[in-house]
């Protein structure tokens, strides 16, 4: 067994500070990969680590990163990705992202017009959460809540 606890990487998005490398990347797979980017980074604050385009412009391989730590994947949906396993339909989805300041997420996903699926609130299990979807309906979650 490895012990990633102490394997980490620095982001310029936090003045050179150390971040813990994400053990676990959730995937997305978006038919507009450009506006999903430009929602994820521009209004919800993920920044590009790593873009890898096929000789059409799709996105094959993409690696946002979450500010506060961890990151998630996305690529272009086709039916080929992932060795045939990007079905072209489209299932509900969501994913938590744990934040010191979720109040901050939400006054940047309404200035920017976006759909807000669930205001900002406190929960029974001490968590301050936000629900925000993004232009093609996967709901991004994001609260202060990180992890038993």
């Amino acid at each position: 067994m490895t012990d990633t606890t102490t394997d980490t990487t620095t982001d310029p998005a936090t003045s050179g500070h150390a971040l813990p490398k994400p053990g676990v990347w959730p995937g997305v797979l978006y038919d507009d990969i450009a506006a999903a980017r430009g929602f994820l980074t521009g209004v919800l604050g993920f920044t590009e680590a790593l873009i890898v385009p096929d000789e059409n412009g799709a996105v094959v391989h993409g690696e946002l990163r979450w500010p506060e730590g961890g990151g998630v994947m996305v690529g272009s949906r086709r039916p080929d990705a992932h060795g045939g396993t990007g079905t072209l339909e489209r299932a509900p989805q969501w994913i938590y992202v744990v934040t010191a300041d979720p109040d901050a997420v939400y006054e940047r996903a309404r200035a920017a017009g976006a759909t807000v699926e669930q205001e900002p609130h406190d929960t029974d299990y001490g968590s301050r959460n936000v629900a925000i979807a993004d232009p093609e309906g996967t709901v991004w979650v994001f609260g202060t809540y990180p992890g038993a």
